[in-house]
């Protein structure tokens, strides 16, 4: 081996980007990165500034740790975000004349800041707040926004005087309950969706829209622009449009909480004439209004996960999708003038940008894009676009002119961030290939090999090779930077990477052909694909080793009961007991959408587990869950590992404390990686624990 082998603590080296905003003239970018900081554990998200043009580095904007969803005001005076921070200074000094004629100790918050409670004040702990920088004057953010439980997400006014927010607001009995809590008291639920991935136990606080003035601080409820009394995965999502009215996403159905419907309604800033734009048809998002207040939208069937969201816009007869035909699902979009728009679609084992002509329909953009980078983090505004690109060399933001998008290879793409140089200068990039082969159903499957620098794959010497499957399963792997890719193949191993039956990106067919088949396609697929990097002579067929997180980990286990090819396997994070699975995690919908319910269809829950296989397993596995996982509960772990250990097959388990459906804590995210790496490495004939 002659590369050398990257430290997995390098990771504190690494910076990410997460998100972008690009000015409403499109001469600025706002970004957010995050990053680690060794010495308390912590990560670190900054919000920067850097103009369209490329013409000087970001300027970093924030100095305290935290910040997310950036939106500039539509003059481009203000830039917003929410983060959780010390209450503002303002709010904390001083006092008015009607405090001082009550008595007031002179230390509360000033009059404009009562109405709306003590959110954020010094009587607890700070909750999520809007706060904006002042772009034209400078200095430090002012806090906007004052609410009790926080705020989650939040846009600007057309005239940028007022914010449009959602936040948690409990009655005196329902905040009564959420003290006791504090406290250590019990848990009381009443409700079908018990839990949720993230927030853990479930209460009825209904979260509403506030409208807030920027400069006063007054605060208006919108009682009837609330999320049914539940919480709506996902949030309202408000979008404040230039006509005055603002969208937002709620479920009034009669049982929200058995249904994945996500219903579009607009409403006046004063809280008057609610409007349904949809017809509960529909698990509807990210509403995005045009310049002259025309309304665009994301939405799918809510009963079949597998089916490719679609952009819908509406006009006088109310509403229609304008990307017919194209058969990718897409994220978010954004307006490019009134009858076009931009969004990041899927396609073929890619992220790249499509255009959406509301009277023509969809056609693919950006062609100079190469098929060895995919598209990240994206946005649109005056004429700029905003778009991460990412390779297995590292991930940067760009802008493109939107004049530019239907260019030619020359097309110019100006680089606005250098992330990571120094990292991708001392460790070597890996090369990404793609492979074609016969997966299920003699059906052409793709899969991306991430070989290690000096590989040749014509002549190839045969490697170790670690089988990554990707999770959702409605998901996909695309080319582009990842540290665990970079981690694996500085150790000599091929990363190979399916796209398997019940993979977005290849049409809906594709993808919902695993709608209640789980254990069969993708399983035919994964031995397909490590077949053909075998016979190419690319992997060593003694030195194999699957690997997966969540989805990834329940078809781990899948294919340690199939087969005892495996040189050892780590299941990360899955689901083993369908039956058991059903009413202890947060997806009891998704599963009744795929199986039924397990007291009426109990063939299909077992037919799905491959607990009940368990006595085949012969290869050393590897465990891991997180604590609070309510999306693959860590009892599904352990049900796999003592069933393993009970038949003498080398196991390890390893639950991360206080942990969801990821691992977010640095320090946590570097064991797990060492924790594979050591434990491919004791079963790895050609390594030792020293390499």
């Amino acid at each position: 081996m002659t590369q050398t082998p990257t430290r997995a603590d390098a990771l504190y080296d690494l910076t990410r980007l997460t998100d972008a905003a690009v000015a409403p003239d499109g001469e600025r970018v706002a970004l957010l990165t995050r990053e680690r900081d060794p010495e308390t554990d912590e990560s670190v998200v900054s919000l920067w500034v850097v103009p369209a043009d490329g013409s000087r580095e970001p300027h970093r904007l924030t100095r305290a740790s935290d910040a997310s969803s950036p939106a500039w005001s539509p003059d481009g005076s203000q830039l917003g975000f929410v983060a959780t921070r010390e209450r503002d200074p303002a709010l904390r000094v001083g006092r008015d004349e009607s405090e001082a004629v009550s008595g007031d100790d002179g230390e509360g918050v000033s009059g404009d800041d009562e109405a709306d409670g003590e959110g954020g004040s010094d009587q607890g702990e700070p909750t999520p707040q809007v706060w904006a920088f002042d772009m034209e004057l400078g200095g430090d953010a002012r806090q906007i926004t004052t609410q009790s439980e926080g705020v989650s997400e939040f846009d600007w006014g057309p005239a940028g005087e007022r914010v449009v927010v959602a936040a948690r607001d409990p009655t005196d009995e329902e905040q009564s309950y959420l003290d006791q809590r504090e406290e250590g008291g019990p848990i009381e639920v009443e409700r079908l969706q018990h839990k949720a991935d993230g927030q853990g136990w479930l209460d009825e606080v209904t979260t509403y829209l506030f409208v807030v003035d920027v400069a006063t601080r007054e605060t208006e409820r919108l009682d009837a622009a609330n999320n049914g009394g539940y919480g709506v995965q996902g949030g309202l999502s408000p979008a404040w449009g230039p006509d005055d009215r603002i969208a937002f996403v709620a479920n009034h159905t009669d049982r929200p909480d058995d249904n994945y419907v996500r219903d579009i309604y607009t409403i006046a800033p004063d809280g008057a004439d609610r409007t349904r734009v949809t017809d509960s048809e529909l698990s509807a998002g990210s509403p995005t209004w045009s310049p002259v207040g025309r309304l665009a939208f994301t939405g799918r069937q809510p009963d079949n996960l597998y089916v490719p969201f679609d952009l819908f816009v509406t006009d006088e007869s109310g509403y229609r999708p304008v990307s017919s035909g194209l058969d990718r699902t897409l994220r978010g979009p954004a307006w490019v003038s009134e009858t076009e728009l931009l969004a990041p679609i899927s396609d073929e084992g890619w992220t790249r940008l499509a255009r959406f002509d509301t009277e023509t329909g969809p056609e693919r953009t950006f062609r100079q894009q190469d098929r060895d980078e995919s598209v990240g983090v994206f946005d649109h505004a005056g004429g700029t676009v905003a778009v991460e690109f990412s390779t297995a060399g590292g991930s940067d933001l760009h802008a493109v002119d939107t004049g530019d998008l239907d260019g030619g290879p020359e097309s110019p793409r100006i680089r606005l961030t250098t992330l990571n140089t120094s990292f991708h200068e001392t460790h070597p990039a890996p090369t990404t290939h793609r492979l074609q082969f016969t997966g299920a159903r003699e059906e052409t499957v793709e899969a991306l090999a991430v070989t290690p620098p000096g590989f040749d794959p014509a002549e190839p010497d045969p490697r170790g090779l670690v089988l990554d499957i990707h999770g959702g399963p409605m998901a996909h792997d695309t080319p582009g930077f990842r540290f665990q890719d970079q981690y694996f193949t500085s150790r000599g191993y091929v990363v190979l990477k399916v796209n398997y039956h019940g993979s977005i990106s290849y049409g809906r067919a594709f993808c919902e052909s695993l709608k209640g088949e789980w254990g069969t396609l993708e399983v035919t697929d994964l031995l397909a694909a490590v077949d053909e990097v075998v016979d190419r002579g690319w992997a060593d067929p003694d030195r194999l080793f699957p690997t997966g997180f969540s989805q990834g980990g329940v078809n781990t286990g899948y294919l340690v009961t199939r087969d005892s090819r495996w040189t050892a396997a780590a299941a990360e994070h899955g689901i083993y007991d369908m039956r058991s699975s059903f009413g202890t995690d947060d997806s009891h919908n998704w599963l009744e959408a795929d199986f039924g319910l397990p007291w009426e269809r109990p063939d299909a829950y077992e037919a799905a587990s491959s607990i009940t296989d368990v006595g085949n397993i012969e290869t050393p596995l590897l465990l891991t869950a997180g604590e609070n996982d309510d999306r693959c509960p860590p009892t599904q772990s352990e049900q796999l590992y003592v069933s393993v250990r009970k038949q003498g097959v080398d196991a390890k388990l390893v639950v991360y404390p206080d942990e969801h459906h990821n691992i977010g804590d640095p320090d946590r995210a570097i064991h797990r990686l060492e924790t594979l790496d050591e434990w491919f490495a004791t079963y790895d004939p050609e390594r030792t624990l020293d390499d």
